[in-house]
């Protein structure tokens, strides 16, 4: 009777070591088999010969028990996570450093038809502290001019066309390099979200957006009735502009004042130019930063990048698939 009174005070003392010892051991159940490989034998020998008698009366297990868990060979689940995780970091070492959970998570099922959870992914990039990148918050560089008629909104925020060439949107975006600015103006074809048409310049001005209209027009050729849909910034109602989308049989259009969720497709496209590229590295020159952004785009962004709104494919490759269906 005493000692039973005795056990019970133990287990309801605030001291009672055994929850903390609980812990301990659920702790080294599941890191010391990732952690055991990396001990070369005679560092795990000597470990075992100075601290295994302790160890194993502070976790309540036997010597026999211990020294048979050691040279038990990685478990299934465990092989095949190492496996998993070396493609993980291949495709995001592949996408620049860029890709999180959800895209290298598709990248396997549709690239490496190799099929696993979404959470299983994260939590392994998360063990071996492989990330993406993080978008962060920019500033704009519209500028209206009042004195110039403004389209009206065509899209109300509809950025769904049925088919390629009947939705444009066009934006303009900023970037500092030790020589001064760089100005990108896009236009992107909102069906498949490739961008069918650039232009850089180091001066904002309307010859910038016209030079992106220009290369639009060649590339795509559409039929007349395509709408191109921008911001109120100056260059997109100057004159020059609004004469060349008449002569070309192009709609224009425009969303409201300050509101960034009406160009929202545009919007994206540099949030993600900055967050992948742009933001992450330090640019010497206007020619070094030209070139990187010709790459991304032509190279990485319409070809190799994997996009959400298209299934996890990349924009060529979806508008591929959809003239063959």
């Amino acid at each position: 009777m005493v000692q039973a009174a005795s056990r019970t005070r133990f287990r309801r003392s605030s001291n009672d070591p055994r929850p903390y010892i609980c812990r301990l051991m659920s702790f080294t159940r599941f890191t010391i088999p990732s952690v055991g490989p990396l001990l070369h034998g005679s560092e795990h020998a000597a470990l075992s010969a100075s601290h295994s008698r302790s160890m194993c009366r502070l976790l309540l297990v036997s010597r026999s028990g211990y020294y048979a868990w050691r040279q038990r060979p990685p478990s299934a689940r465990t092989t095949s996570d190492a496996k998993l995780l070396g493609h993980i970091k291949a495709i995001n070492e592949a996408s620049r450093g860029t890709y999180g959970a959800p895209r290298i998570h598709a990248e396997l099922r549709l690239q490496h038809h190799l099929y696993c959870s979404k959470k299983r992914v994260a939590r392994l990039m998360r063990q071996a502290t492989v990330v993406g990148v993080h978008r962060r918050k920019t500033t704009g560089v519209t500028r209206r001019d009042p004195k110039r008629e403004a389209y009206g909104d065509l899209v109300e925020r509809q950025f769904t066309p049925e088919a390629p060439n009947k939705l444009w949107v066009a934006d303009v975006t900023q970037h500092q390099t030790a020589e001064g600015w760089l100005y990108l103006a896009v236009i992107i074809d909102a069906y498949s979200r490739l961008v069918v048409g650039w232009a850089m310049n180091e001066r904002f001005t309307a010859e910038l957006v016209l030079s992106a209209l220009e290369m639009a027009l060649r590339n795509r050729q559409p039929e007349e009735g395509v709408i191109h849909h921008s911001d109120h910034g100056s260059q997109y109602t100057s004159l020059s502009f609004g004469q060349r989308l008449e002569q070309a049989g192009v709609w224009g259009s425009m969303g409201r004042v300050g509101d960034a969720l009406d160009n929202a497709v545009a919007e994206s496209f540099f949030a993600s130019l900055q967050t992948e590229l742009l933001n992450r590295y330090a640019w010497p020159t206007r020619q070094r930063l030209r070139s990187a952004i010709f790459e991304f785009i032509e190279v990485f962004y319409n070809r190799q990048r994997r996009h959400s709104t298209l299934r996890y494919l990349p924009p060529v490759e979806f508008e591929r698939l959809s003239r063959s269906a």
